[in-house]
């Protein structure tokens, strides 16, 4: 049998193709500029924003959008735009690695060649990776579903929780965010603060703007506003089927819950029946410096974690991570989970890439030491600007300035948090952004691959724009 390879001869009437596709946009009153296939210029930053207002929808906002930013390359933890000017990425968690780390895309690149297919057959890639995820796993926790983005994960935790409880209701805290999903956006009071019927709301555990506020008690006490809420339940006979929550509070304004926390949290929700959910989506992958999971600085093991962003440094994966009597007692009820891309060939190779690469580098020592003196940097800084910096908390490189009106009062100053990222990039090319309820907390969570050299440039440029403003 002759085997025709499609894709490797060339193509006839491609021109005329190109031709066709260049009339129908230029009806369309786009710029035929557009059509990237053999042209011999890239678009305009104004053709490019002129072309996305016309055609994608506007809820899918930008960073900046007085005047975006055109990023067209990264390496390691810079950006560049379309003129060539490299901007420091001092935000972006998701390529964990580094932007385009060699390794990781000439790994996907091998396995794309090859083959990628769905994880209904046999392959070693999907294996081979839960057994190396596995080591780096405390307790029991050894039993992988593969998904391919963080809402996709929190989605299927919560499934896996109401199945093998039997049980309806969910707890989490106010200011987080789970995903997309209508299942998770029930949850996410952050993007939206129409809760679930089923969704109990815990407050944030955040000793610097909330109730309590000596880290010395307030971890129980927190703890103690989540055993209320479960007991306010069981008198209205309904049941707990899981506590979720980020095992660092990210978008509630980098938050790092009190000691015991999270300790006397899952004890009430397991007394009530239900199972303790850890999102890792953003923290994990040894981020927090002292270990490889934010869950594991609290003592506590999950009974499901779920994991993504960093995952795949950049390429869409994600997993759902449970003991092996979880996983059998979901799949006792008959359900069967199936998931088309979760798993495939190429998204594993690049997830074994990652991790290969985060321990052949050193990546979590490095996060451990250089985000102590990165917090130590920012302590100085606090010293220099109390009136407007009014915390400076973290672990890792994880971590978060307080941006208020004055320190006595701790009022968030959003507009003030908002003026120094627009300067940080006008005028030193560091791309910050901020979180929190109200947005007034500059965050700050790059690449693993973030230098010392970075650090003293990252403050030496804060206090530049503090001092100006």
């Amino acid at each position: 049998m002759m085997i025709k390879k499609r894709g490797s001869s060339n193509y006839e009437g491609f021109e005329d193709a190109v031709a066709e596709k260049k009339r129908k946009i230029a009806a369309n009153g786009v710029s035929t500029a557009v059509v990237t296939i053999n042209e011999t210029r890239a678009c305009t930053k104004e053709e490019t924003l002129a072309v996305r207002r016309k055609f994608i929808a506007p809820s899918q906002t930008l960073f900046f959008p007085e005047d975006p930013l055109k990023i067209v390359k990264a390496q390691g933890q810079y950006m560049f735009d379309e003129t060539g000017t490299p901007y420091l990425d001092c935000i972006n968690n998701v390529c964990h690695v580094g932007h385009c780390h060699k390794y990781v895309v000439e790994a996907g690149c091998r396995q794309m060649a090859e083959l990628n297919t769905n994880s209904r057959y046999l392959h070693d890639a999907m294996v081979t990776y839960a057994a190396h995820l596995a080591t780096t796993l405390p307790g029991n926790l050894s039993n992988f579903f593969f998904t391919n983005s963080g809402s996709e994960a929190n989605d299927l935790a919560l499934q896996i929780a109401e199945t093998v409880t039997g049980h309806t209701e969910r707890l989490t805290v106010d200011g987080a965010y789970y995903g997309n999903l209508s299942t998770l956006l029930e949850l996410s009071t952050y993007k939206r603060k129409l809760l679930g019927s089923h969704t109990i709301l815990a407050p944030i555990p955040d000793v610097y703007h909330g109730q309590y506020r000596d880290p010395d008690t307030a971890g129980l006490l927190y703890a103690g506003d989540v055993k209320s809420l479960i007991d306010k339940a069981a008198s209205d006979n309904k049941k707990i089927s899981c506590f979720i929550m980020e095992s660092l509070l990210s978008c509630a304004g980098q938050v790092i819950p009190p000691e015991g926390y999270l300790q006397a949290v899952y004890k009430h929700v397991h007394e009530a029946g239900g199972l303790c959910i850890a999102d890792e989506v953003q923290v994990g992958f040894g981020r927090v410096g002292n270990c490889f999971w934010g869950f594991e600085l609290q003592g506590v093991i999950p009974d499901i974690v779920t994991i993504g962003k960093p995952m795949g440094n950049g390429h869409p994966v994600s997993s759902v991570i449970t003991t092996p009597e979880i996983a059998k007692r979901f799949a006792s009820t008959g359900m069967s989970y199936f998931n088309t891309f979760g798993g495939n060939p190429v998204s594993m190779a690049i997830a074994e890439a990652v991790l290969t690469v985060i321990e052949n580098e050193s990546l979590q020592e490095h996060a451990r030491t250089l985000g102590e003196y990165l917090l130590q940097q920012l302590l100085k800084l606090q010293a220099k600007f109390p009136t407007h910096i009014g915390d400076v908390r973290g672990v890792g490189l994880f971590i978060g300035l307080d941006i208020v009106k004055d320190k006595d009062s701790r009022e968030p100053n959003p507009q003030l948090a908002s003026e120094i990222i627009n300067n940080m990039l006008k005028k030193h090319k560091i791309i910050v952004s901020v979180d929190g309820p109200v947005r007034n907390v500059i965050k700050f969570k790059p690449p693993m691959c973030f230098s010392r050299e970075n650090a003293d440039f990252l403050v030496d440029s804060l206090k530049d724009v503090f001092t100006s403003l």
